[in-house]
């Protein structure tokens, strides 16, 4: 412990986080039977879909072909399924018509058939099909809104179900007569199976109504053939009790627990006590920022709840309510909230990012803290307080040289947080 490097040891985390949840390491432990007489169809979404796809392709014993969609930027090398790349956060055509192309795809298969669906976080906007009558610059002025809001990513995906041709369970409908398995990396905090990706292959037990008090709750205005097609009720999602769904399988392969839990036994590795806090926090940024700084505090001050050496880590979905206009996803946002609650403290460190290697829009992953972050700010005539109300934790960490920019992950369970006290 004596020669422990902080950033680097922070990286080692981050490193170790995203390494336990990869589509090889994860993956073909629960890769189905293939069929007898059938054929394997592979389709799927998510930032992690193609480096999912891959492992498939590389595990499976006999012929397969399909068709995955993923995030610009994230594709991976498949030789007998197809990758498309499309726009997320916010979707796009080439994401419209990755979705049309996978629907026409499941048409006219069999009870002999087997459908393989790959899915990971992200793949709620990569698979873009807006139900009828609902146009994508609709729906995409609506996903902007709510990413403004401050929603929760359940929130949002109730949103999103209750407008789309192929979200909520309906992709598994139009898989029938076929054996369906589901593969799931998991972003969402409790891993529940219908919110990752907005469930397509999965029933979906929300309503149109909670739809419409989630949009009045974040005041998102609707035009009035919106606002009717959800009173309606036209956009109704099959139900856990719809018949349809019997004898479909889905697995939970990969989660922010198990990220954790590899970061935790890295950090046992070098000599320090991790604590895991919770795999499953949510909201705003900068207020989960305010929380785990106090409890730094505690710990570097009064050995309390843990004695010190020790890192704090933790996991989930923050949000970010956007008021300024700087950039800077939600990792960057907890990061420069940390920063300005320790203001200094010379023995804590600490690494906020998300684990697909992307903070939001952004080009980086997330961004390091140190004891000397404060001083460097104001030596480079940096304001951190007025940077955090305009959002621009990415300009304060960038300013610092110290964003960690790791390049597309191909995974994703969602940020990633280590707080080390020395």
């Amino acid at each position: 412990m004596t020669s422990l490097v902080p950033r680097q040891f922070l990286l080692d985390l981050y490193s170790s986080a995203v390494s336990a949840v990869s589509a090889e390491k994860c993956l073909p432990a629960f890769l189905p039977e293939a069929p007898t007489r059938g054929r394997t169809l592979v389709i799927g979404a998510g930032k992690g879909a193609a480096a999912m796809a891959r492992a498939v392709e590389e595990h499976w014993q006999g012929a397969l072909s399909g068709l995955v969609v993923t995030r610009y930027g994230h594709g991976a090398g498949c030789e007998r399924i197809e990758v498309i790349e499309a726009a997320h956060p916010v979707p796009d055509e080439a994401g419209l018509r990755a979705a049309g192309r996978m629907m026409e795809l499941v048409q006219g298969l069999t009870g002999d058939d087997l459908v393989l669906c790959l899915i990971s976080g992200g793949g709620s906007a990569l698979l873009a099909l807006p139900a009828e009558g609902i146009t994508l610059e609709q729906k995409q002025a609506i996903n902007k809104a709510l990413l403004r809001s401050g929603a929760a990513i359940s929130e949002m995906n109730c949103v999103r179900k209750h407008l789309s041709a192929i979200k909520g369970g309906r992709l598994a409908l139009a898989c029938a007569p076929a054996r369906l398995v589901t593969l799931m990396i998991s972003d969402v905090p409790g891993d529940d199976p219908a919110i990752i990706a907005s469930g397509p292959t999965l029933p979906d037990a929300t309503t149109c109504a909670e739809a419409l008090a989630i949009l009045r709750k974040y005041a998102i205005a609707l035009s009035p053939e919106l606002q009717g097609y959800l009173e309606s009720g036209t956009g109704e999602t099959p139900k856990p009790d719809d018949v349809r769904f019997a004898g479909h399988r889905h697995h939970v392969i990969a989660t922010a627990q198990d990220a954790l839990e590899a970061a935790a036994e890295t950090a046992r590795a070098a000599g320090i006590t991790p604590y895991i806090l919770s795999s499953g926090m949510e909201g705003e940024a900068r207020d989960v920022a305010i929380v785990h700084a106090a409890i730094a505090r505690q710990v570097a001050q009064y050995g309390q709840p843990f004695q010190r050496p020790c890192v704090l880590i933790s996991g989930g979905e923050t949000t970010v309510t956007v008021r300024g206009k700087g950039r800077g996803g939600r990792n960057a946002e907890f990061l420069l909230s940390l920063a300005v609650a320790l203001d200094g403290h010379p023995e804590i460190h600490a690494i906020a990012c998300d684990t697909d290697g992307i903070d939001g829009s952004e080009d980086n992953a997330g961004a390091l803290y140190g004891p000397d972050s404060m001083a460097r700010a104001s030596a480079l005539s940096l304001h951190p307080r007025s940077m955090l109300e305009n959002n621009d934790g990415y300009g304060f960490f960038d300013a610092l040289g110290d964003l960690v920019v790791s390049g597309p992950t191909r995974t994703n369970v969602n940020d990633f947080r280590a707080i080390l006290i020395l």
